[in-house]
């Protein structure tokens, strides 16, 4: 107990890089995962193939493997990154498949005469999907989008092993001064567990406004 208290300020100087990673990556997931789902939804084969077969890769490929060949396989054709920025282009590139299946899954469940509507009222394509279909696909995407992040919060800390200084690190270094891991594994379990359990609840709270959202627009 003493040791978790003593170690405790040194693993928390860890959580801001972890979080920093995750929010950074998913954003850019979030943009890349909307054109991927666009993309796998277009007629034109040229964007819909090579869409499938990111996704396919992606899912397909361990996030280890993912992180070993950005951060130690690039510098072999002299493309180098420091560790943050693989990481950050790791989980980025990889959550971007996942979430580009949820958005594709939700954007398919909008019922097709919202398209229709919109277009009848002239409205572009981009308007359309921005202003009335997005909206309405973002209140059926967010439970399993928030899954995504989940999983990407807790997958930061395999950016250990590209020397990313997140909580993991922090508590590898921890277990390997005080020559005690289960004790700073313990720790780090009980500081993902709580970081976790905030996100479920924002998740909760975005699921509320985005029904409000859609009573009102229904409604009017």
């Amino acid at each position: 107990m003493k040791l978790a208290v003593e170690n405790l300020p040194f693993i928390l100087s860890g959580l801001p890089m972890t979080i920093y990673v995750s929010f950074i990556s998913m954003a850019i997931g979030l943009v890349l995962g909307l054109f991927l789902a666009l993309a796998r939804n277009a007629d034109s084969p040229f964007l819909r193939w090579p869409a499938r077969a990111y996704i396919s890769f992606m899912r397909g490929t361990p996030m280890l493997v993912l992180l070993f060949i950005i951060y130690f396989g690039l510098p072999s054709i002299d493309i180098q990154f420091t560790a943050f920025q693989a990481a950050i282009i790791g989980f980025s590139l990889n959550s971007a498949a996942y979430i580009a299946e949820v958005n594709r899954s939700a954007l398919n469940s909008v019922d097709r005469g919202q398209w229709e509507a919109a277009t009848s009222l002239g409205l572009t394509y981009w308007r359309s999907l921005l202003g009335i279909v997005l909206p309405q696909a973002a209140r059926i995407a967010i439970p399993p989008l928030t899954n995504i992040f989940l999983d990407l919060v807790k997958a930061t800390s395999l950016a250990a092993v590209i020397t990313v200084p997140e909580l993991f690190q922090k508590t590898q270094i921890a277990g390997g001064r005080t020559f005690d891991t289960l004790t700073m594994y313990i720790v780090v379990a009980c500081i993902y567990w709580p970081l976790c359990v905030v996100i479920s609840i924002f998740q909760e709270r975005l699921e509320h406004h985005f029904s409000r959202f859609i009573s009102q627009e229904q409604s009017s």
